[in-house]
């Protein structure tokens, strides 16, 4: 009896580990099963999180696209142009459907398109332009027109012949050079100089405080301070109140932070210009959709990027301020009235 006992024992051990090990062997293809093999798959790299609106941006591609029948895998670079290019080589090695890209230095993005391309893989540059390579799509908005709407509210809060520093992104972004393209020229039309113009690399905003430290002769003959971004803006309007000058020089940025809005209630910051990312957001999914179906291309328009010409889609943008801020970024869902005007009921 306690042979047959010991046989069955072992008998039960051997069914046991072979039907483990057979559940081992099957695991796999439960995973492929669980990741619904028909949906579209988006791979999407962005530069950092550390500006607030690329959060937005993010969540409302990912929605988007989410309805519209695609997963999406959003990798962070966190500024590293190197790792960027990796995570898009493996977006091209796990064979994705469509790479979408907000590049942090578009130079060594070239080789990486190009794979992209020859691995029928389409690319969208998305609110920042890759120049010199085959995009399959440039969507952003006007950024030249940004210039002008932070130039014209500049102007039309100085006088001819008033002076201002210009303290831009860095000059990786190739957006930087058409904001300020547009702001000089508002500049020059309005007759209002400029000091000084200086690159911050990173969009790091802790080189404002050194940079303006070091030239605080020229912050004192300022009677305005152009801002790349409103997250630069926010440390320029700290330094200036340290020196008691706020309200004295005007400060401008862009991309309607919470922050800066609070500060235009405030009146420590004159602008900023809102982009209204979900919708960009929202066209960018839908269109990375249609090309992973293969769907036709819509009538875009074209832009030389360098050596190529690329679809283009850009979106207007608004400038905010104390006037209209209740009509732009209140009134859109942007921002609540309450988180902007905090203990201000009454405004």
């Amino acid at each position: 009896m306690n042979a047959v006992r010991k046989a069955c024992a072992i008998l039960a051990g051997i069914l046991l580990i072979s039907t483990l090990l057979l559940g081992c062997g099957k695991e796999p293809e439960q995973k492929e099963e669980a990741k619904e093999p028909g949906r579209i798959r988006i791979g999407m790299s962005f530069d950092s999180f550390v500006v607030e609106r690329w959060q937005r941006d993010r969540d409302v591609f990912v929605s988007t696209a989410s309805d519209l029948g695609a997963d999406v895998n959003v990798q962070n670079a966190n500024g590293d142009a190197a790792e960027q290019v990796n995570q898009i080589r493996r977006f091209i090695e796990q064979g994705v459907d469509v790479i979408v890209v907000v590049p942090i230095d578009p130079t060594p993005l070239k080789d990486v398109v190009a794979e992209a391309k020859d691995a029928g893989i389409p690319l969208i540059s998305y609110d920042r332009l890759i120049s010199d390579t085959p995009t399959d799509l440039y969507i952003s908005f006007d950024n030249v027109r940004v210039g002008e709407l932070m130039g014209k509210a500049m102007s039309k809060a100085l006088h001819k012949g008033d002076k201002v520093l210009m303290i831009c992104g860095p000059e990786t972004d190739g957006n930087v050079s058409l904001v300020r393209d547009g702001f000089v020229f508002e500049m020059k039309r309005s007759g209002i100089s400029i000091l000084d113009t200086t690159y911050i690399a990173d969009w790091n905003a802790a080189l404002v405080e050194p940079y303006l430290n070091e030239h605080m002769d020229l912050v004192k003959q300022a009677d305005g301070i152009m801002c790349g971004n409103d997250n630069l803006a926010g440390e320029v309007t700290r330094i200036l109140s340290e020196q008691r000058l706020t309200g004295k020089i005007r400060v401008v940025g862009q991309d309607a932070e919470l922050e800066a809005c609070q500060r235009i209630v405030e009146g420590t910051q004159l602008m900023t210009v809102y982009k209204p990312v979900e919708l960009l957001a929202k066209r960018a999914a839908e269109i990375a959709v249609k090309m992973a179906k293969g769907e036709g291309a819509e009538d875009f328009l074209m832009l030389i990027n360098g050596h190529y010409a690329v679809p283009y889609l850009y979106l207007d943008p608004l400038a905010v301020t104390a006037e209209n801020i209740d009509a732009t970024v209140i009134d859109s869902g942007f921002h609540r009235r309450e988180d902007i005007y905090l203990e201000r009921p009454h405004l």
